[in-house]
């Protein structure tokens, strides 16, 4: 295997242009000589990485805020979403983000994983609510990543959506992809330009012209079951991007969708956590208001 796969498949934890970075700088020896990316391992082999400290982020600041705890210990934390919360900061937006109260909340987190995102496993889109899990240590970040993508760690959603699924429960399998058109959006696309993605959905409450679904998702793509479900015909209510219906029965911050449910085996005990999120106050209003509609 070539040097720079091999490192990536090691260190999950670390992004494959990272660990290119690494290479390119002179931080990996193969049998104590510079190696490249390119360099082919055999068996025998000995390889040696020196980790530079984290960059230094200086905008990266902490910030108090209130911060919904589900569960905590020193080794991770799982938090209640809240909508309008963007998960970690970017360019044009570079406070008031989550990071930036779990690093006034978790003083240690931006030593995690030397980028912008410490600590983070995975990520919830700004409007989506619910479960979200970040790492308090580098061996927890690891072992959580590898989780998530070995599907070890669940992940259970609900949503409202527009109209009625035909079924009663199905399986999407569509690779997401930057949209053909609309560079700013996703879709279902070709497997060669897209990325593997599967959701599974189930059918909880038919109400009316809507659906409350819940889905388990076997890959996390960016904005996966959003795009699932306007492929599917079926979009999220609510959502400003993938659906066209303006008028709603009830004002929402953004799509009506909501980790409910996070499983995961702890990272250093192995112990098996479940932690759930209870629905937001707005997406309750919602399902209230259709099941009264749906009684007359």
């Amino acid at each position: 295997m070539r040097l720079d796969r091999w490192l990536v498949a090691q260190r999950p934890e670390q992004s494959r242009a990272r660990i290119q970075k690494f290479i390119d700088a002179g931080y990996v020896r193969v049998n104590g000589v510079t190696g490249r990316a390119k360099t082919p391992l055999r068996q025998g082999d000995t390889v040696s990485l020196w980790m530079p400290p984290p960059e230094p982020l200086p905008y990266l600041v902490a910030q108090e805020m209130p911060l919904d705890v589900l569960y905590e210990d020193a080794d991770l934390i799982v938090l209640n979403k809240p909508a309008g919360l963007t998960v970690h900061p970017a360019p044009g937006n570079r406070d008031g983000t989550l990071v930036n109260g779990l690093l006034h909340h978790c003083p240690d987190l931006p030593g995690i994983g030397g980028e912008m995102r410490p600590g983070i496993v995975h990520r919830l889109d700004k409007d989506t609510t619910g479960c979200i899990v970040v790492a308090k240590s580098q061996e927890a970040l690891v072992k959580l990543q590898v989780q998530i993508q070995k599907r070890i760690a669940s992940r259970e959603y609900l949503a409202v959506v527009h109209g009625q699924p035909a079924g009663d429960h199905g399986t999407i399998i569509g690779a997401i992809g930057r949209h053909p058109q609309d560079r700013k959006k996703y879709a279902v696309v070709s497997d060669a330009s897209g990325r593997h993605a599967c959701t599974h959905w189930q059918v909880v409450e038919r109400l009316g012209d809507y659906a409350l679904l819940r889905f388990k998702l076997d890959t996390g793509r960016t904005h996966q079951i959003r795009v699932h479900c306007a492929h599917m015909g079926h979009p999220i209510v609510g959502d400003p991007v993938y659906s066209r219906c303006r008028r709603l029965p009830v004002e929402l911050p953004g799509q009506a969708l909501h980790a409910v449910q996070l499983g995961l085996d702890h990272p250093i005990s192995g112990e098996r956590l479940v932690c759930e999120a209870p629905l937001p106050e707005v997406f309750e209003r919602l399902l209230s208001l259709l099941r009264r509609r749906g009684r007359f």
